[in-house]
């Protein structure tokens, strides 16, 4: 099972006039970008649906556990044993004392078409359109960094006059075992 999700999450960019819709072949929520001015990007997400956990415990160790779930939904862990194709980012956001993890399901499935999970764990989230304020960046996504990165964006969005209504989220597009350089990781912030 390593080897599939390691092989699902680690395989060059598309990109067409402004929007991205996948991620070395995986994928997307569908999104344009509004504005951009080096690794921040305003982007207006349309409408997507979502598999998600809510997870106890450090940052860390609840993405890990996170996973581990949606990845044995989409793997055939399901009510029908039905493979559901790999996309990203694997996002992750922080709610009261835990972390809410996703996976955005594929464009064609609705969620009447989705296979039942085999746990009561996962819940399915249509996640409405939204404009988020994101950063790009590479390297090992620490919890001390992804948090320093959240307060600096944060502070330049205040300063800018932008209206915080969610986040941080956290965005992790590509597998572990992926050079640091080569990662595309993301700290975004719902914004009005």
């Amino acid at each position: 099972m390593l080897k599939r999700i390691i092989l699902a999450l680690g395989v060059a960019m598309a990109t067409e006039a402004g929007a991205e819709d996948s991620h070395k072949g995986y994928e997307m929520p569908p999104y344009t970008v509004e504005w951009q001015d080096s690794a921040r990007e305003i982007r207006a997400y349309g409408p997507h649906l979502l598999a998600e956990v809510k997870v106890s415990g450090s940052r860390s160790g609840a993405i890990q556990k996170g996973f581990r779930v949606l990845a044995g939904y989409i793997f055939g862990g399901n009510a029908t044993g039905e493979k559901i194709s790999m996309t990203v980012p694997v996002a992750q956001s922080p709610q009261g004392e835990t972390w809410v993890v996703s996976f955005m399901m594929p464009a064609r499935y609705t969620t009447d078409t989705l296979p039942a999970p085999k746990t009561d764990t996962i819940r399915f989230v249509q996640a409405s359109p939204s404009r988020q304020l994101v950063e790009r960046f590479s390297g090992i996504p620490s919890t001390e960094n992804l948090a320093a990165r959240a307060v600096e964006l944060r502070a330049w969005a205040t300063a800018q006059g932008y209206e915080i209504l969610a986040g941080p989220h956290y965005y992790f597009y590509d597998a572990p075992m992926t050079l640091p350089w080569k990662r595309r990781n993301e700290v975004a912030f719902t914004i009005r």
